[in-house]
Parts: C-alpha cells; sequence; structure tokens
C-alpha cells in the first residue's frame, strides 16, 4: 500500500475532488430535476470525474498502475486537465439552466450548494493539474507540459463546438468551418490517445517537428474559420425575437467564440512547442 498516494498534495487534491463531486451529484440527484440534455450533461461529467478520479487514488494506493499498458503520468494529466474543463463547463451551465430568481425553496437552496460545491471541485482539478504540470525542461511526461494539456483544452473545446453546430448545411463556408474543426479535432485526439498508449515512437519521422508544423496548419485552418464561420452564419440574417435556449443565434454566436477561443489555444501551442523542439 502506498499510502503517499493520499497525503501528497496531488493525492489530497484529488481526495478534495472525490468528495465534493459525490457531494454535487447527490445534492442534485436529492432535488429530482436535472432533465434534459444540459441537466443528464452535468450529472454525467460529476459522476464521471467521481469514478475515475476514485479509480485513480485506489491504483497508486495499491501500487497497481504499473501493470496498465499505457503511459500512466500522461493518463492522470490528461484526465485531470478534462476534468476540470467539464466541472467548470457544469459549474456554469447548471446554475444558469436550472436555478431561478428569486432563490427561496429548499430546492433551490440545494441547487446552490450543488453549484458551489462543483465550483470548488473545479479548483481541486486545477490544483492537480497546477501540481502535476512538468516543469520547464522536464519532458518525461508530453501531455503534463504546456503544449500537451492544449491538446486536451482544444479537443475539448471541438467537443463544445460540435455540440452548438446548426443549419451549416448547403453553406460552403460554413461546411468548410465544420470540416476544420473535425479534421484538427481527430488529429488531436489521435495525438493524445498515441500518447497515453505509447505509440508515438513507433512514427517513422521526427515528432516533435510533426506537432509543429501541425500546430502550423491548424493554427492557419482555424484562422479561415474565424473568419468565415460569424461571415456566413450573420450575414443578412438578425437575431430572432424572442431568443430561447435553443436559438439558432446563440448557438452560433457560442461556436464564434469558441473558435476564438482554439485558435489562441493552437498559436499559444504552437509558441511552446516551437520553443521546445528549436530553443
Amino acid at each position: 500500500v502506498n499510502l503517499r498516494a493520499l497525503t501528497s498534495w496531488v493525492g489530497i487534491a484529488r481526495l478534495f475532488a472525490i468528495v465534493l463531486s459525490c457531494l454535487t451529484f447527490s445534492l442534485v440527484a436529492s432535488t429530482g430535476y436535472f432533465g434534459g440534455p444540459y441537466g443528464t450533461w452535468c450529472m454525467f461529467t460529476w459522476c464521471f470525474c467521481f469514478a475515475v478520479t476514485l479509480l485513480v487514488l485506489l491504483l497508486e494506493l495499491l501500487e497497481l498502475y504499473p501493470l496498465l499498458p499505457l503511459s500512466w503520468d500522461d493518463f492522470t494529466s490528461a484526465f485531470s486537465m478534462l476534468a476540470a474543463l467539464m466541472i467548470f463547463t457544469s459549474s456554469v451551465v447548471f446554475p444558469a439552466t436550472f436555478i431561478s430568481s428569486p432563490c427561496s425553496s429548499n430546492q433551490c437552496a440545494r441547487q446552490a450548494v450543488a453549484t458551489t460545491a462543483s465550483c470548488l471541485c473545479f479548483l481541486a482539478y486545477a490544483a492537480e493539474v497546477a501540481l502535476t504540470r512538468a516543469k520547464p525542461g522536464d519532458i518525461s511526461s508530453f501531455l503534463s507540459t504546456v503544449p500537451g494539456l492544449l491538446k486536451v483544452f482544444e479537443a475539448y473545446v471541438a467537443c463544445l463546438i460540435f455540440s452548438l453546430l446548426d443549419e451549416y448545411t448547403g453553406e460552403p463556408g460554413l461546411m468548410w468551418c465544420v470540416a476544420v474543426y473535425s479534421i484538427c479535432f481527430i488529429f488531436t485526439l489521435l495525438i493524445i490517445i498515441f500518447t497515453i498508449g505509447r505509440c508515438l515512437t513507433y512514427i517513422p519521422c521526427p515528432l516533435e517537428k510533426m506537432l509543429v508544423g501541425y500546430n502550423f496548419l491548424a493554427l492557419l485552418m482555424y484562422l479561415t474559420a474565424t473568419i468565415l464561420w460569424p461571415l456566413y452564419s450573420f450575414r443578412g440574417r438578425s437575431r430572432p425575437d424572442p431568443c430561447g435556449r435553443n436559438c439558432w443565434w446563440n448557438k452560433h454566436l457560442g461556436v464564434t467564440f469558441l473558435t476564438i477561443f482554439n485558435l489562441i489555444a493552437y498559436l499559444v501551442d504552437l509558441v511552446y512547442s516551437t520553443r521546445m523542439v528549436f530553443v
């Protein structure tokens, strides 16, 4: 038994994440009010992060993780980053969707406490990301470096974009943007999977320079999408009144901002990757 898995700062952060995620989905489940796609997503996020973090803690406590055919440090770094992003999204979506004003009922109070616990859970995962991030010069675990963490961020933002895509067929510009999102997502996901599965060494080319080239191409593709998506989405179309939760305008505006976020992420990724390889 490796007690350091519980007593180290990373272990303490994971314990907090387990307790807070369990508290969050228990409070929300007790209200019985989490239906629809947004509520289902939030409940899945809290339960998924709770289950995987508990499994990670048990594997490290019993020292069974060396038996797994994967890069453990890459896996835990990627998961902690993914969990932080998922919990952050749920902490924003849940209160915006289910908590109404004024908040005076017992159900609303439990939802507010659950939201607070979810925000604290995000801080616990963010602390784990900070604690496990590779120090300058340490590249033993690629997904714990800044470019590796950005790969997880880029893939997650692409998933959010896919969830908001609506009414893009028939417009060549919008279809090109969807192709950009899909191609970059697939390649980024493959990099993450190959890294965790220790398969990158089998690629018959200089891996570091290949990643720099990919980041440069992805940056150019996202630059075109940043220009074309709002141009073709809002050209000659005004915002509907009223514009409800599933309004196409809100979805297209969300895709616009997420595209900009990913453009910035690929730019920072390119800068850091270039420094790691050539500097």
